[in-house]
């Protein structure tokens, strides 16, 4: 008899077993002539077994190949998971990234994909190979090393004007004191400051105006509401990264909870509301991977955000920001 267990049978990640993900169409292909039984969740109230019977299997795997019901939908495990308080909300941190993937958001024992394919999925996507790696991942998240300076930079310099000047900032004024900064901080370090330095960032300024334009229209931002900061690009990540430690065995429940807890202080400390966070977190997004071309970068991140703001399960309705 072989066993196959379901996503919310699966005990708590441990070092040892580990589990795979397989489809019911790889059981399929490779039963060949055996005729051991298939085993479903044993020992549990919703157990079930079948019969040797590889042809069925295919057919069932092949009506549903190709669809994936869970992307894009909001998940919640109601029981033996956080729904409240520090966990819950660095959780909800990283909840744009977990709707967009069909994963459930509050689980900290999570298995993701299965041991084999969260190592391979670290590795190609972050480098992270071991459990040294993974931390040092993580640490530059929660630093927001993966922000590129001149965003947070041009982002300041209009946070400041806002300040002194009060309401909205005109795209031409932000770019001439943007580049003023930026000759005063060389003058001051002794260097200089080139043409495509400066260009770059008025482009930068152009395009976080255009995004900024996109969200309003979408339904991300306000009226007359800007993007803050976008820390919570690497903020959203680091709550993820942190769960993929424990699917991939590179850190224990316990720790990830820490780091999931520090997520959560420094996204206060930083926006004051989901909807400030998301948008920073969708800007960060796009402005590395999208280019402008409100592509698949794009869209994905804005229907999680609509079943985020709208699904009566959502932390963002559930969880208090403060």
């Amino acid at each position: 008899m072989v066993q196959q267990r379901g996503e919310g049978i699966l005990p708590t990640p441990a070092p040892d077993p580990v589990f795979g993900l397989i489809s019911l169409g790889v059981f399929a292909e490779s039963w060949g002539n055996d005729e051991r039984w298939l085993a479903v969740n044993p020992g549990t109230p919703c157990e079930a077994y079948f019969p040797p019977n590889p042809g069925l299997w295919k057919a069932h795997a092949d009506r549903g190949k190709g669809s994936d019901v869970q992307r894009g939908t909001l998940r919640t495990l109601k029981v033996g998971a956080p729904l409240q308080g520090p966990v819950a909300h660095g959780l909800g941190c990283g909840a744009l990234m977990n709707v967009s993937n069909g994963s459930l958001w509050n689980a900290m024992g999570t298995h993701g994909n299965g041991y084999f394919l969260e190592r391979k999925t670290l590795e190609q996507w972050w480098g992270v190979t071991d459990q040294s790696s993974w931390q040092r991942a993580l640490d530059g998240l929660l630093k927001g090393r993966g922000v590129r300076g001149p965003w947070e930079f041009v982002l300041e310099i209009r946070s400041s004007l806002s300040q002194q000047f009060g309401g909205q900032v005109d795209p031409a004024l932000w770019r001439e004191t943007a580049e003023r900064a930026l000759l005063h901080s060389a003058a001051e370090r002794g260097g200089a400051v080139s043409d495509a330095e400066v260009a770059g960032v008025k482009q930068l300024i152009g395009r976080i105006t255009r995004y900024e334009g996109r969200f309003r229209a979408d339904g991300i931002l306000a009226a007359n509401s800007r993007v803050r900061s976008v820390l919570a690009w690497d903020y959203g990540r680091a709550s993820c990264m942190a769960r993929w430690g424990v699917g991939a065995r590179f850190t224990d429940i316990w720790e990830a909870e820490q780091a999931v807890g520090h997520v959560s202080r420094l996204s206060r400390m930083t926006y004051n509301s989901w909807e400030e966070f998301a948008a920073g977190y969708i800007l960060g997004r796009c402005l590395h991977f999208d280019d402008e071309q409100f592509g698949h970068w794009y869209t994905e991140m804005l229907h999680a955000h609509q079943v985020l703001t709208t699904h009566t399960e959502s932390p963002w309705r559930t969880v208090p920001w403060a």
